[in-house]
């Protein structure tokens, strides 16, 4: 039987800060031992692009098909995530087969990123289901999760790097399936959920009827062309920058680690500054912020000082995903309350359609363009978004 006493405690949402952090560790297991998939499996340098975007492709899938069956507004979200957690973590462990080949693996990483279309957004609807009032707040906390979940299995690399590579997808698809039945055994249904009953195939297009709902989904489009794409780069930018001063010396795994994890602070952050500012205003601005970085990305990586790479690509890493929360929140709190589960399924699944674009493209220009100009590419959907989020009377 559920355990429920634990719903009238403070730890409701420090257990499924704890979920999503083991679960959201498959999204880069196969980014964090590139070098050794390259190797065994004989791959060329587009690997990363390639493998990186199947996982993009199967969250898409999974996400449109989680939205049009409305998946997490009709089931319990805790038995979704429970379930999906576990089949995840199967399929993360299929790259460490001996007889993979490419297809192999880009079917495997697809559909590990399929089953995370019920682990990162339906991980935020039972967030929303149980906080109205703060709800900016515990979304920085689960934000916070998924980037540190992200960044983890880079850290995990570094600090295990005498060991097989395999060891690395054993250990995150075992927290996945850990993270999981903690949310089963201790997170029932929010007081906050309102179910829906019944198929609804219009519900994909009446949740863009809210002109605030719209200004958020579109910020979120813009700040997603730019996360992932990053996300996958750093230790490519930070290899490129080696292979040009070779006296330099980085640990590419756990500076990747530092860059992309230390964003959980900054969600974690933005979310406070959200309980006492305009939510719209913070995203705007930490948007605005990390389009800077993309726009003067070509000179910072034109001056050769490891200093100054370093400390400009963690504030890069920090104002790059420290709007993420705040659009799940504008998006949540504007959303029609019974579709609030596809609602934020619907965005999720745009906006890493997005994303596939963004790092296929800056993959093909990697090689046909010198390395230092391609970021500024980026800066792209900052511009877009930020014109979204533009209104004269709160801004």
């Amino acid at each position: 039987m559920k355990t429920t006493s634990l719903t009238k405690t403070k730890w409701v949402l420090p257990i499924i800060v704890i979920s999503q952090f083991f679960c959201t560790s498959l999204w880069f297991a196969g980014n964090a031992i590139m070098n050794d998939l390259v190797v065994t499996f004989h791959l060329n340098n587009s690997a990363l692009g390639n493998l990186t975007s199947a996982v993009q492709f199967g969250f898409i899938t999974g996400t449109l098909v989680f939205a049009l069956l409305t998946i997490s507004d009709r089931f319990s979200p805790s038995k979704v995530f429970f379930f999906c957690a576990l089949i995840g973590g199967l399929f993360n462990l299929g790259i460490i087969l001996e007889n993979n080949t490419l297809t192999s693996l880009l079917a495997f990483r697809a559909l590990t990123g399929f089953f995370l279309a019920g682990i990162y957004p339906v991980g935020m609807k039972i967030a929303a289901d149980y906080y109205q009032k703060g709800l900016g707040k515990s979304l920085g906390f689960l934000v916070g999760a998924l980037v540190i979940g992200t960044a983890f299995p880079h850290l995990f690399k570094g600090i295990t790097s005498e060991f097989p590579w395999q060891l690395v997808i054993k250990f995150t698809s075992s927290i996945a399936g850990l993270g999981g039945l903690i949310m089963f055994l201790f997170i029932p249904d929010g007081p906050f959920r309102e179910q829906s009953q019944k198929l609804n195939f219009k519900a994909w297009f009446e949740v863009f009827n809210n002109t605030d709902f719209r200004a958020a989904a579109f910020g979120y489009f813009g700040h997603m062309w730019e996360l992932y794409a990053f996300w996958t780069f750093v230790p490519v930018i930070l290899k490129n920058y080696l292979n040009g001063n070779p006296d330099a010396y980085i640990n590419i795994p756990l500076w990747s680690f530092a860059i992309i994890g230390l964003g959980g602070v900054s969600c974690i952050i933005s979310g406070y500054l959200s309980s006492s500012l305009d939510t719209k205003k913070v995203a705007f601005y930490a948007l605005l912020m990390s389009g800077i970085c993309s726009l003067i990305s070509p000179l910072i990586l034109s001056i050769n000082s490891t200093l100054l790479l370093l400390s400009f690509l963690i504030f890069w890493g920090l104002v790059v995903i420290a709007d993420s929360p705040l659009f799940s929140t504008l998006i949540a709190q504007n959303a029609i309350p019974k579709f609030k589960g596809t609602a934020l399924t619907i965005v999720n699944c745009i906006g890493f359609a997005i994303t596939i674009i963004s790092i296929l493209l800056i993959n093909y220009l990697s090689i046909h363009w010198n390395s230092k100009y391609v970021y500024i590419v980026l800066a792209i959907g900052p511009v877009l978004g930020l014109y979204a989020l533009y209104d004269k009377k709160t801004l």
